[in-house]
């Protein structure tokens, strides 16, 4: 009978988990449990585009490809977004108005609903249903929302910014709300996918599909994918 190399299961079980983190992000696949926590990879600090090319090719897009984003790639959105750059503080990759950072992230795509945690650059899965349709009905059945392979959805908590800046802290959220919307739409030039901005929708419809906290108020949708040919 002839010996199996003493390698062979190592090599055997690093390929099935590797082809099965592919499937993560894939089409068609089931992630984690709901309440799983998702370990992203880290994030790069140099890129093949320059801030000046990603400004003058940043365009809106509203017709995207079905192909799903790498994990690589929703990682570096997400750092882009609200990343820790400076850990001993807590500064992020946005400005913050007294540093409060009262914006919260949530990642829909097929295969379930997201909340990003900058502490720890990691995901938290809400559901491992795909709630695209859903979310674009709540936008008031806008085709990007339902067709892009990711949507991202910024809600704030008011009373983070409040407790310090009173009846200024509307205004300070929603401006911190668009340094980090540019920093997504930026991000995804680098990457060579398209984006859009999105605020017609119902608040309390995007809130009631992602099952957000009473304190958070979904203010900012953003599609993301690949452009459609």
């Amino acid at each position: 009978m002839k010996k199996l190399n003493p390698l062979f299961p190592a090599v055997v079980i690093a390929a099935v988990l590797s082809i099965a983190g592919e499937l993560g992000c894939g089409q068609g696949a089931r992630s984690h449990r709901a309440g799983a926590e998702l370990l992203l990879p880290q994030p790069r600090l140099k890129g093949p585009v320059s801030v000046e090319e990603a400004l003058a090719r940043r365009r809106s897009v509203r017709q995207f490809a079905g192909k799903d984003l790498t994990i690589q790639q929703v990682s570096q959105l997400a750092w882009a977004a609200q990343g820790i750059t400076e850990p001993q503080r807590g500064l992020r990759t946005a400005p913050s108005a007294g540093a409060l950072y009262p914006l919260e992230l949530y990642f829909v795509k097929r295969d379930g609903a997201f909340h990003y945690i900058p502490q720890g650059h990691k995901l938290i899965q809400l559901s491992d249903q795909d709630l695209r349709s859903a979310l674009s009905q709540a936008a008031l059945g806008q085709s990007p929302v339902r067709d892009a392979p990711l949507v991202i959805v910024i809600a704030a908590v008011y009373e983070r910014t409040r407790v310090k800046y009173g009846a200024r802290a509307e205004r300070y959220v929603h401006i911190e709300a668009g340094h980090v919307g540019q920093n997504i739409h930026l991000q995804a030039v680098a990457f060579g996918l398209g984006s859009v901005s999105m605020g017609a929708f119902e608040d309390a419809a995007v809130a009631r599909v992602l099952g957000l906290p009473a304190d958070q108020t979904p203010i900012y949708i953003i599609p993301v994918g690949y452009r459609a040919e």
